[in-house]
């Protein structure tokens, strides 16, 4: 099976939508673990919660990689962003049979897509978010990195990253609303 993330009850079909390939794309894995930290958008879930209102298509944030043994590896990058993020949101996990419409990412580890509708063999709903993610964590199928345990490099590493992805999304109001919200350090950039 192949594994998808939304926070729609109901889909039937999982349609192709623009990606950041700017192609229209439907995006699955093959490990369900990994579509985990799809369930909620940190970006999308801030502006709401706080009544910022956004009509253009909702920024990204993935602060996620791999280990070397192939396992998804999250890091906070601000203090309690895990459960900021994926605590009390509720979403689905809809799954496809793999098919020759369906092709390997060569960019990201067990990352398949396809650019045609794909129906739903099943969905299975995931009542809390962050319950999901720490049940793997413990299970030893993901692994999470807390704010307080990243290295002096990293955290400057997101200090000056952080202020870089703000003066490039002039473009994403959204996103740059999350960023100021999370990082008060620039609350004084324009």
């Amino acid at each position: 099976m192949l594994y998808h993330a939304s926070q729609t009850p109901g889909i039937e079909t999982l349609d192709p939508r623009v990606s950041n390939e700017d192609v229209p794309r439907v995006y699955f894995s093959d490990k369900r673990e990994n579509v985990l930290v799809y369930l909620s958008n940190a970006v999308e879930k801030t502006c709401r919660e706080d009544g910022f209102v956004h009509t253009g298509k909702w920024q990204k944030w993935a602060t996620y990689g791999f280990t070397k043994e192939g396992l998804l590896h999250f890091s906070e990058y601000y203090e309690n962003a895990l459960t900021d993020t994926y605590a009390g949101v509720s979403a689905y996990i809809y799954s496809v049979e793999p098919s020759d419409a369906i092709f390997r990412s060569e960019k990201i580890r067990n990352c398949f897509y396809a650019e045609t509708p794909q129906k739903v063999a099943s969905c299975e709903f995931v009542p809390d978010a962050l319950e999901a993610l720490l049940k793997a964590e413990r299970e030893g199928r993901i692994v999470i990195t807390r704010f307080a345990e990243l290295s002096d490099r990293m955290r400057k590493w997101i200090y000056e990253t952080t202020f870089d992805e703000y003066r490039k999304g002039k473009d994403a109001p959204d996103y740059r609303y999350f960023l100021k919200k999370k990082y008060p350090f620039l609350e004084n950039e324009a």
